[in-house]
């Protein structure tokens, strides 16, 4: 799930004006991956130049320098080097300028006017709204081993009892209690479901995002692990807690890490994996890849060509052991084979931009575990109840080889206490879809189908009665 990052850097702008006044200004709507974006071009005048800025208001982003412009009455031309970006677009009599916005290869028309332009408010009709029928604390626990300390919210049935409770686990990449994405709070609204059937849940922001501490970016799903146990401790200490009835939760990369916890500690009573990995992240990423891009209309040539350079990446990447040297080798070889093919670069952007940016995304800790980490190593070894669940439409972790997977595996390791289900026409997310492409995602209103919900919570109440 890759979202569009606008990254602040000091740049120079140069702007030759001929004839209508291009200063002031502009406002545009950008529409990416099902969600509107708000963007700002601001051209002021400085003796004869041009020192331009953007934002990106609803991305909390401001005064990101413009690096050139160029102004030939009434063509309009702005990029940013760094990002990749590139607007072009032709000022009417109107006073509206009609254009494209180009990053990274990907083109989205976008009209700029002087007229401000509003937040559009999204439609989420399952989001929960204050004040709650139920028991809301805002709690912090601590992760020795790390020495940092994570933020979150345990949610209960009510002040008094023993409850059974789940820790949510979230998917890849930092995210915040509710695993906001795309103007969709998945986790607020599973636990918004479970804790009004009866069971608690305490959700938490991923370390070094939101309120908790720590690095995010040297972590591995090691590291996460050793969070969820830290959460898992801190449940112990309550006396509103039923400690024989403590599950997990885990989405995406989540549903790796719930089976590393729940074979490693006699704490944990059941699991529910959501779209969790049967395969390795390896073999994951490359039918990830061919599936979005099958789905996005991508040509069989390109496409086929495209999976060869990044297998040839990741198969450096698996290889290898020191970052650095990683690194060095992943840039000699991109440099080749975009030397070799040079369509493979997107529009608009630099070779060598494509090149560090693309290094920089592969070569990490994370990344590296998640290419090598076999899920059997852990499915094996499992002996509290399962439930694994996965969208029909997933293409991002597909359906049926990672759910035959899991099932291999819990099998041979002796677990009899195991439901692996399909649910017909759900995406990653377990929203009711058309495709599955990741591009339907912001445009569902819908942010967690209530057939799934339904799944979760009728099993767990199985487990716990």
């Amino acid at each position: 799930m890759k979202k569009l990052i606008l990254i602040i850097s000091t740049l120079l702008l140069t702007l030759t004006n001929y004839g209508q006044d291009i200063t002031g200004q502009w406002n545009g709507v950008l529409k990416v991956q099902g969600i509107q974006l708000r963007v700002v071009f601001n051209i002021n005048s400085i003796d004869n130049n041009f020192v331009s800025t953007m934002d990106s208001p609803d991305q909390n982003a401001k005064g990101i320098p413009v690096t050139t412009t160029s102004f030939e009455s009434p063509a309009l031309k702005l990029t940013i080097s760094n990002l990749g970006v590139e607007y072009k677009g032709v000022l009417g009599d109107n006073n509206i300028i009609v254009g494209t916005f180009k990053q990274a290869g990907q083109s989205f028309p976008m009209d700029l006017s002087k007229e401000k332009i509003k937040k559009k408010e999204l439609i989420r009709p399952q989001e929960p709204k204050k004040p709650y029928s139920y028991y809301t604390e805002e709690v912090s626990f601590t992760n020795s081993i790390d020495s940092i300390t994570l933020s979150g919210t345990l949610t209960l049935p009510s002040t008094t009892g023993k409850f059974p409770v789940v820790v949510m686990i979230s998917g890849s990449g930092p995210q915040n209690r509710d695993e906001e994405l795309l103007g969709h709070k998945p986790f607020l609204v599973v636990a918004d479901h479970l804790t009004k059937k009866g069971i608690g849940v305490l959700r938490f922001d991923d370390r070094g995002t939101a309120k908790s501490t720590g690095d995010f970016k040297s972590a591995t799903s090691t590291d996460f692990a050793n969070d969820v146990l830290s959460a898992v401790t801190y449940l112990k200490t309550r006396n509103d807690i039923d400690y024989k009835n403590i599950g997990l939760v885990g989405h995406s990369e989540g549903g790796l890490i719930a089976p590393m916890v729940a074979s490693e500690s006699k704490d944990i009573d059941f699991i529910v994996l959501l779209a969790g990995p049967g395969i390795s992240g390896y073999d994951i990423l490359l039918l990830q890849n061919e599936l979005i891009s099958k789905a996005n209309g991508t040509d069989e040539s390109k496409l086929q060509t495209e999976l060869a350079l990044l297998k040839g990446g990741l198969d450096i990447i698996i290889k290898g052991d020191d970052l650095d040297e990683i690194k060095s080798v992943l840039r000699d070889y991109f440099q080749k084979e975009l030397n070799k093919n040079a369509e493979l670069l997107p529009e608009g952007i630099k070779k060598n931009q494509f090149i560090e940016g693309t290094v920089d995304q592969l070569a990490t800790s994370w990344f590296q575990f998640f290419l090598k980490y076999d899920p059997a190593s852990s499915l094996v070894k499992v002996k509290c109840p399962v439930l694994a669940i996965n969208g029909e439409k997933d293409l991002q972790v597909p359906s049926k080889v990672n759910l035959d997977a899991i099932e291999k595996y819990l099998k041979e390791g002796e677990n009899n206490n195991f439901v692996v289900k399909e649910l017909p026409h759900l995406n990653h997310l377990f929203q009711e879809c058309s495709t599955g492409s990741p591009n339907e995602y912001g445009e569902i209103e819908q942010t967690f189908a209530p057939k799934a919900l339904l799944e979760i919570s009728n099993w767990i109440l199985k487990q716990v009665n």
